[in-house]
């Protein structure tokens, strides 16, 4: 990939010329910068190990917009790569590089792209830096707009792995009808309705032989495909969608080789209207790992399935967070209550108070082995076909929590936040080992606004659990000096068996479109998730800077 840096030299050569003047003839320029820095320490009471005197994310991305043609590159520089990003991470160039032509609604994108197929069960290629997930397509794809409330989506490409491509292609096509562009009853009562159905096909290379043990060669199949149909209905304050994926036998590492369909159901209703939100969520999935790359190869993931668990933005709260058990299969499920009181009112008092109530809770599947099927002692891999009912549970619970949170502000200044949250955390399912993890966990978020300048906003936290590491406190201060300045202090200290603090210090200042941040402290060894997929983070100790630039 550093290759087609040279290739795309003239390109950013080209684009910095109208640097002066960014719109002329319908020609815009944009483009951002993202750099996050660590000078790292040794700190052996956290496990923290200085790796090189200096550690960097980089990336910059440029792109060209004009009424027909469209371009764009990002410059990738991670040749010193943060800690949690593994060794195929290191390395500099431009792995991102397209060319778009448009005419009409038609639309021809040649080079990297992202793209999404439904809720992503049978693809989702997207960026998620945080995590180090860039699974970008190279290739084509083309989007076709033939009738009013018609959309087709044609793709194939090579699927990225680090700084590679996979050898195999990943192709596929998709289509949507808004069937309520034809009915003019359903659009003068703002009633919605979409159906969509998606095909994906994976080829893989295989080796003549290939063996996963002294004594077993597998058939592996060159071409796996996957099915989608889905369909969303909005009609006033009420939203309802359906969606079933199923994929071909795909024996792979991540499912033990076994020789079963993959499936996958969804169904969510929400209800939103008058202060009053509901929101129920069911997900049945079963062996629906599917990836490109060699078939012994960890790969690049083709698909993604949401995890039906809260995204926890609290310190404590994200603790213990759950990763979507891909290959295993699950039950999962999710509802929410919300409500608005109104002001002047018994409850809501004086400014109005809003109450939330989430649940979720994911169990598994279970795999009843069927007559003939046969497992390797020395592996431990099924080679055949197990049985699994759709609407039985299995033994297991990954995962469940049920949280409460109210929101009231107290007086025209002072906003308070309150936050109760009950856990179950298999972190032997999630992470390999620990068993059951019970927690509780206690939040208080108050945020006092001295003027329309200066915001003062504190979080206090508890974590309560005899399992794992013990009991944990968490504190915060930020001080917000609108529109240049925030200050931040925080601690999260394990007062259960380590007696150890991740003490961090936070400067961040913004002036128009630059943001940097200098921060000094410690952040503990864990799991950093996003969506129900999750990326180990090692312990880390020193200096950071973050700088960020759009234009």
């Amino acid at each position: 990939m550093k290759k087609s840096l040279l290739l795309f030299l003239p390109f950013y050569l080209f684009t910095l010329l109208p640097l002066n003047a960014q719109e002329q003839k319908g020609v815009t320029l944009s483009g951002s910068i993202q750099s996050d820095m660590l000078i790292p320490q040794d700190d052996e009471k956290i496990g923290a190990v200085k790796t090189e005197d200096f550690l960097t994310n980089t990336y910059a991305d440029l792109q060209l917009q004009s009424p027909h043609v469209d371009a764009g590159a990002r410059l990738e520089y991670l040749e010193h790569p943060l800690p949690g990003f593994e060794e195929d991470f290191k390395g500099w160039g431009v792995p991102n590089f397209w060319v778009k032509g448009k005419l009409g609604n038609q639309e021809l994108t040649l080079g990297t792209f992202y793209e999404q197929f439904g809720s992503g069960f049978i693809l989702r290629a997207y960026e998620e830096r945080s995590l180090g997930i860039d699974n970008s397509l190279l290739g084509g794809r083309l989007l076709l707009k033939p009738l009013e409330g018609v959309t087709v989506k044609l793709l194939s490409g090579r699927q990225r792995h680090y700084w590679k491509w996979n050898k195999g292609l990943v192709s596929g096509a998709d289509a949507e009808v808004a069937i309520d562009q034809w009915i003019p009853k359903m659009q003068q009562s703002g009633t919605r309705l979409t159906i969509g159905g998606s095909w994906v096909n994976k080829y893989q290379k295989i080796e003549e032989n290939v063996y996963v043990d002294h004594t077993h060669r597998i058939n592996f199949p060159k071409y796996v495909n996957a099915w989608d149909v889905r369909a969303n209905l909005n009609a006033g304050a009420w939203s309802l969608l359906a969606e079933y994926a199923q994929k071909e036998a795909d024996p792979s590492f991540a499912n033990g080789y076994v020789f079963k369909k993959g499936h996958v159901a969804m169904l969510s209703g929400s209800y939103s209207d008058k202060g009053l939100s509901v929101l129920l969520q069911a997900k049945r999935s079963e062996n629906m790992s599917y990836k490109s790359a060699d078939v012994l190869g960890i790969s690049s993931a083709i698909n993604h399935l949401p995890a039906f668990t809260q995204d926890q933005t609290y310190a404590l709260a994200a603790l213990y967070p759950y990763a979507t058990q891909l290959a295993d299969g699950e039950w999962a499920y999710q509802a929410e209550l919300g409500y608005n009181f109104k002001r002047k009112t018994a409850l809501g008092g004086k400014y109005g108070m809003n109450v939330r109530v989430n649940y979720s809770y994911v169990r598994s599947i279970p795999h009843e082995f069927v007559d003939g099927t046969e497992r390797s002692k020395l592996a431990g891999i099924t080679f055949y076909d197990y049985e699994s009912p759709f609407f039985k549970w299995g033994d297991e619970t990954y995962y469940q929590d049920l949280n409460i949170q109210i929101s009231r502000r107290m007086t025209r200044d002072f906003r308070l936040n309150l936050m109760y949250m009950n856990q179950c955390y298999n972190k032997s399912v999630v992470e390999g080992e620990g068993g059951m993890i019970h927690s509780d966990i206690f939040i208080a978020d108050g945020k006092y606004q001295f003027s329309k300048k200066t915001t003062l906003r504190g979080e206090l936290q508890y974590l309560s659990t005899k399992e794992d590491q013990g009991d944990w406190v968490f504190g915060l201060l930020e001080l917000s000096l609108v529109p240049h300045w925030m200050i931040t202090v925080n601690d999260m200290w394990n007062c259960g068996d380590t007696d150890t603090h991740y003490y961090q210090g936070l400067v961040t200042f913004n002036t128009g479109s630059h943001r940097i941040q200098a921060g000094y402290g410690r952040t503990r060894a864990g799991y950093n998730c996003s969506g129900g997929v999750c990326r180990y983070v090692p312990a880390q100790k020193g200096f950071t800077i973050s700088y960020n630039y759009n234009f």
